[in-house]
C-alpha cells in the first residue's frame, strides 16, 4: 500500500467534512499528561466552531482534566474506499454556562448527540453534565488517496 496523492483540504471542504459527522476524539493536556475520550459535536460551520456536552462524574479523570484548563485537539476522522480525511482543530475549550446561550448556540448543542458507547455505570443523579465550545486557533484538513495495488 503506497500514498498515490496527498493535499490539503480547503475551507470549504474542511467544514462540508465537520458537518457531515458527528463523533471524534478529544484530547486534553496537561502538564506532562494526556487524556482522549471519543466524543459527539455539532459544527457551526459559519463560525467555525464546536459544540459539546460533556458528560463525567464528580471525581473522574475527565472532570479533573476539564477543571484544569487544558489544551484540546479535536480529530474528526474518515476513510472511504481509498481515501482517508482526517480534520484536526486545536484550541482551548470554554465552559458554557446554559443561561449564556444564543439560540443559535442551543441548536448546535441539539447537533451533539451523545454517542451510543458511552455506558454510565453510575445514576444519572451524580453526572456533571456540561456545555462546551471549542474556537480552533488553527483547524487543517487533509486528504489522503492510497493505492492498495502498489
Amino acid at each position: 500500500m503506497a500514498i498515490d496523492q496527498e493535499t490539503e483540504m480547503t475551507d470549504g471542504e474542511i467544514d462540508d467534512f465537520l458537518s457531515r459527522r458527528e463523533t471524534g476524539v478529544l484530547s486534553l493536556a496537561r502538564t506532562n499528561e494526556p487524556y482522549a475520550i471519543p466524543i459527539s459535536y455539532g459544527y457551526d460551520h459559519d463560525e467555525r466552531e464546536f459544540y459539546m456536552r460533556l458528560v463525567s462524574t464528580p471525581e473522574s479523570e475527565k472532570r479533573q482534566f476539564l477543571e484544569s484548563s487544558p489544551q484540546a485537539r479535536l480529530v474528526v476522522y474518515d476513510e472511504s474506499g481509498s481515501t482517508y480525511r482526517s480534520i484536526i482543530a486545536t484550541g482551548k475549550l470554554e465552559n458554557i454556562d446554559p443561561p449564556d446561550l444564543t439560540p443559535g448556540e442551543i441548536a448546535q448543542y441539539g447537533d451533539a448527540k451523545r454517542p451510543l458507547f458511552e455506558i454510565w455505570a453510575e445514576g444519572k443523579k451524580s453526572l456533571n453534565i456540561e456545555l462546551y465550545r471549542l474556537e480552533p486557533t488553527t483547524l487543517n484538513g487533509r486528504r489522503t488517496d492510497v493505492d492498495r495495488e502498489a
